[in-house]
């Protein structure tokens, strides 16, 4: 097993009517601003439950961060933030609103010039506002990590950045907030969470069985309940246990001491700027092409996967592997989530031209063995 460092400060309060015990939670001497989205939180009572639990304290609010966070929306709340001398930020809605309340909170402390330069450049934070949230959605799993993604409309550009600054404080997590999810949200979540334990996963052997156990719990675990909640939105228990398995799969606990690939979400982010496209169809898409492109640096752990999580009875590593990815596209088609750029009126030829224009223009080399390029980036995308 290789080294590793984990840590992870976030306190979960899970279950029915945790939003109530939000007063015990936030700090009472200072400013709270509270973000959220496009109004969905005013439409399946979590707004009101919020407010009510804010009375007595001293806050303001502020709107319209959208899916895909735009740097630009964020920097209007950074504005305020410094005019009104807020000291606490509170997230309330999906992971978007949770990415875009971690990159407000990084640059209202940020004195090294553009912002922006956290996520482009990578830049380490020296300090953050700090955070707590109320999770609605299942699926990015900010909730529980210091991870964000940001898009700046004006370049159509689209990074990431990771700093134990922007850590929330508390996360949370009442799974009865998604039973008014639209269909669609619900299925971009378990694709989404799917996708991020195999980005930790599917490599190759460094002598880690817990979390390939773990990451193939996860796995077993969206596949089970994510046509039971598509079929019967207010099963709590499948609502609870997809959550759960969001959470989890992007803690850090599945991948410490791991090797971990993330091309797909490189591929991915780059198809959303440019297309717009919900970040989790384009994972779906790109995800079954990284895997063939990958055969043979993959197919032991393809194997193990089918063996594991598909109860494929088979001595053959390469038949097995190979079923392994027929066996998730027919999941994900099953939870009616298309696996083609094609299905969302996106040519995968002019796709993949302008995925390896933005690949050159980075210059950076993406998967578990640092060979996925420009080039690779291409083909990648010309066969989703």
């Amino acid at each position: 097993m290789n080294n590793f460092d984990f840590f992870n400060p976030v306190r979960i309060i899970f279950g029915k009517d945790t939003i109530a015990q939000l007063p015990e939670l936030l700090p009472r001497d200072t400013k709270i601003m509270m973000t959220y989205g496009g109004g969905s939180i005013k439409k399946n009572g979590v707004y009101d439950q919020t407010i009510k639990a804010l009375e007595g304290f001293d806050f303001i609010e502020f709107g319209g961060i959208e899916p895909n966070p735009h740097y630009e929306t964020c920097m209007k709340a950074v504005e305020i933030i410094k005019r009104e001398n807020t000291g606490f930020l509170l997230s309330v809605g999906g992971g978007s609103v949770l990415d875009g309340t971690k990159f407000i909170a990084a640059a209202a402390k940020w004195e090294k010039g553009d912002p922006w330069d956290i996520p482009a450049k990578k830049l380490p934070l020296k300090s953050a506002i700090p955070l707590g949230c109320i999770i609605t959605l299942p699926a990015t799993g900010s909730e529980m990590n210091c991870n964000s993604v940001v898009s700046r409309e004006s370049t159509h550009e689209k990074f990431d950045f990771h700093d134990p600054a922007v850590y929330p404080k508390f996360s949370i997590i009442d799974p009865e907030c998604t039973y008014s999810l639209p269909e669609r949200q619900t299925i971009n979540g378990i694709i989404d969470s799917f996708i991020h334990v195999v980005e930790q996963y599917m490599t190759y052997d460094v002598n880690t069985p817990i979390q390939d156990r773990f990451s193939e719990s996860i796995l077993r675990t969206l596949i089970e309940e994510g046509p039971k909640v598509l079929e019967n939105p207010f099963d709590y228990e499948s609502r609870a246990n997809i959550f759960w398995s969001t959470s989890m799969a992007l803690n850090g606990l599945i991948s410490a001491g791991a090797v971990q690939d993330w091309c797909t979400h490189m591929i991915g982010h780059e198809l959303t700027a440019a297309y717009g496209l919900d970040h989790a169809r384009t994972l779906a898409c790109v995800m079954p092409s990284v895997w063939r492109y990958k055969f043979e640096d993959k197919k032991q752990k393809l194997a193990q996967y089918a063996r594991r999580v598909w109860g494929l009875n088979c001595d053959c590593d390469d038949f097995a592997a190979k079923q392994a990815i027929i066996l998730t596209e027919e999941f994900f088609h099953a939870v009616k989530m298309p696996t083609k750029l094609a299905a969302f009126g996106i040519d995968a030829k002019e796709a993949a031209a302008e995925v390896m224009r933005r690949f050159e223009a980075q210059g950076r080399l993406f998967g578990e063995h640092q060979d996925i390029d420009a080039a690779a980036a291409f083909k990648i995308v010309e066969n989703a």
